[in-house]
C-alpha cells in the first residue's frame, strides 16, 4: 500500500506565500510523475503543475512565474512553492504521484492524497 500525505495549506495574505509537501510512504520502488492539482467550490479540479522524475516541469499558465514544483527523490517527496499568491489560488490543493510499487510485477498505479486547503485573502 502506498500512502500520500499533504501538508502546508494554510491561510495566506495576497501577495504572501506557501509551500505545499507530498510524502509518498509504502512499498515504493519508484515515484515517476508528480502532480499538483486544484479544486475550489464549484469547480472541476485543475492541473496545476508536474513534475517527471527527472525533473522536467510543466505548469498551468495561470501560475507561471509564481508557483515552482520540485522533488526530493531520496524522500518520496513533491513540493509545491507558491509565490505572489491571488484570492484566485484559493482551492483544495491535491497531489498525485504515478508510483512504482515494490513487488514482483514491479506494478505502476496512481494515488491521490486527501488534500491541503489553501485560502488566499484580499
Amino acid at each position: 500500500q502506498v500512502r500520500l500525505v499533504e501538508s502546508g495549506g494554510g491561510l495566506v495574505q495576497a501577495g504572501g506565500s506557501l509551500r505545499l509537501s507530498c510524502a509518498a510512504s509504502g512499498s515504493i520502488l519508484r515515484v515517476n510523475m508528480i502532480g499538483w492539482y486544484r479544486q475550489a467550490p464549484g469547480n472541476q479540479r485543475e492541473l496545476v503543475a508536474t513534475i517527471t522524475g527527472d525533473g522536467n516541469t510543466n505548469y498551468a499558465d495561470s501560475v507561471k512565474g509564481r508557483f515552482t514544483i520540485s522533488r526530493d527523490n531520496a524522500k518520496n517527496t513533491g513540493y509545491l512553492q507558491m509565490n505572489s499568491l491571488k484570492p484566485e489560488d484559493t482551492a483544495v490543493y491535491y497531489c498525485n504521484a504515478e508510483v512504482v510499487l515494490r513487488n514482483v510485477a514491479r506494478t505502476t498505479r496512481d494515488y491521490w492524497g486527501q488534500g491541503t486547503q489553501v485560502t488566499v485573502s484580499s
